[in-house]
């Protein structure tokens, strides 16, 4: 008995206390925008894309889905194409194999078609923002037109690449969001 006495009298206590403290202006932080990396440091990537992703997360119910786009490798930006088989060269098929980019694309296509339920956040982005655009149309290929409704997709790129990925993106219902890297 002496017990629920003590309880008792301690939550009349602490529930005052409580509930004045509730009454007091909550200051909100506003946080400044970050500028999109121009360099490969996955450090800053990684602190700008939390910083986006924490920006349009109203509404997503778990983390975001990340495909942080690698920049084409040095030496396969130097290596001549090497022509397909039937001699009519196609400079995307003949493109020199960049491994991190493929398995990248082979994982975006993958999550894709497993399907992407309502309330989950997509984010598209990297240093060079036509590969982050081939990449994120690759993902959508074979997506049924309506299956991700209620699915938010960031693009972040250049203007000039943000039309196409729309024009591929939005038949499979996602709300289309792009990011200029410009600003």
């Amino acid at each position: 008995m002496k017990s629920i006495n003590r309880a008792l009298l301690v939550a009349c206590l602490v529930l005052p206390v409580v509930a004045c403290n509730k009454d007091a202006p909550q200051q909100e932080t506003v946080a400044t925008p970050v500028a999109a990396p121009q360099t490969a440091d996955r450090t800053q990537w990684n602190n700008y894309l939390n910083a986006v992703a924490d920006r349009h997360m109203d509404g997503i119910n778990s983390s975001p889905y990340v495909y942080l786009v690698p920049p084409a490798p040095a030496a396969a930006a130097d290596a001549p194409a090497e022509p397909v088989a039937g001699g009519d060269a196609d400079p995307v098929l003949s493109a020199p194999v960049d491994g991190d980019y493929e398995r990248l694309l082979d994982k975006a296509k993958t999550d894709v078609s497993r399907g992407i339920v309502r309330g989950n956040l997509l984010i598209f982005a990297g240093l060079d923002s036509a590969r982050t655009a081939n990449l994120t149309v690759g993902a959508f290929e074979d997506v049924e037109a309506g299956t991700m409704r209620g699915v938010r997709l960031l693009f972040i790129g250049a203007a000039a690449d943000a039309d196409r990925v729309r024009a591929a993106v939005e038949p499979a219902g996602v709300e289309y969001v792009h990011v200029d890297t410009a600003q």
